[in-house]
């Protein structure tokens, strides 16, 4: 998976440090966003293989970040990162088109592997 560029989009500065730090140290490509109007903007100016999305960030939400892939039909593929499970949250973005979703806390191992199974999709 050396190489794949993903877009990390999460308010929480600690969470990107230590996910970035880790997937870059394993050839991925990351770049991050700290907030839902920035994803939007990195969006529509380059190509990604995955988004890691927080659902809940300042100006725009994950939601958000979510219809506007859709709208554009961009192919991105994308695993929803929240620190609370609801039902409907979850429904919601599966029907937006998120991949996969992962509740924090989460292991880096499972993300990995979890990022490892939507990218062989």
């Amino acid at each position: 998976m050396s190489g794949v560029k993903i877009l990390l989009a999460d308010d929480d500065a600690a969470l990107r440090k230590i996910v970035k730090e880790q997937l870059t140290g394993m050839g991925y490509v990351v770049e991050e966003a700290d907030d839902g109007q920035r994803a939007i903007e990195k969006l529509a100016k380059d190509s990604y293989a995955l988004m890691l999305l927080d659902i809940n960030m300042p100006n725009k939400s994950g939601i958000d970040v979510l219809r506007f892939l859709k709208e554009k039909k961009l192919t991105c593929r994308v695993i929803m990162l929240t620190g609370r499970v609801g039902f409907s949250i979850a429904t919601e973005s599966m029907k937006l088109g998120a991949d996969e979703y992962v509740t924090k806390p989460f292991s880096l191992e499972y993300l990995v592997s979890t990022m490892q199974r939507v990218l062989s999709r």
